[in-house]
């Protein structure tokens, strides 16, 4: 307990680029995402996603709101998921993969526990073959990006590879 609450501007905190694919055409997009707050027992982020940028299904190791603030996210099927749009994922349930609309699209999300994402660890060998036809299908590679600059120590197990560099998408 801190004894009141804790207040922090979104202007206050960096953002970091978790997720970078790039398209046939040569355009990138990435998904930046701002750590507002971070506890073993929660994880609060603001996050921005450029048009077309992609996230894969996957879990996190805790429930897990999220709020679309502005622009909208489609999943595979096309179903669109505009500004003002709620989604729930409890604990265990994988959701995505998605992609950002031709705005781009900006959410807010909280995830109890740790925060972390489960990552393969959710994804079963379909959903993990679906991914990439989906990936083939738009045209879109995964690419690697810099290691965040904010690593809590309860995360530093989930950032192996090269130094410097990690691959979030499709891991």
């Amino acid at each position: 307990m801190h004894g009141g609450p804790i207040i922090r501007h979104l202007d206050d905190v960096p953002a970091e680029e978790v997720s970078r694919f790039r398209y046939a055409d040569g355009r990138t997009a990435s998904i930046w995402e701002k750590w507002i707050e971070m506890s073993p027992r929660y994880l609060a982020f603001w996050n921005k996603w450029d048009p077309g940028a992609l996230s894969p299904p996957h879990g996190h190791h805790g429930d897990h709101p999220v709020f679309i603030l502005a622009g909208e996210l489609r999943d595979r099927e096309g179903v669109r998921y505009p500004a003002g749009t709620h989604i729930m994922l409890e604990y265990g349930d994988v959701f995505g993969p998605f992609v950002a609309g031709p705005q781009g699209c900006a959410l807010y999300g909280f995830v109890a526990a740790e925060g972390g994402s489960g990552g393969s660890a959710y994804m079963g060998l379909e959903e993990a073959k679906n991914w990439r036809s989906f990936l083939a299908e738009l045209g879109a590679e995964s690419l690697p990006v810099p290691r965040p600059t904010r690593i809590p120590p309860w995360w530093a197990h989930r950032f192996g590879g090269p130094a410097g560099t990690t691959r979030w998408t499709d891991e």
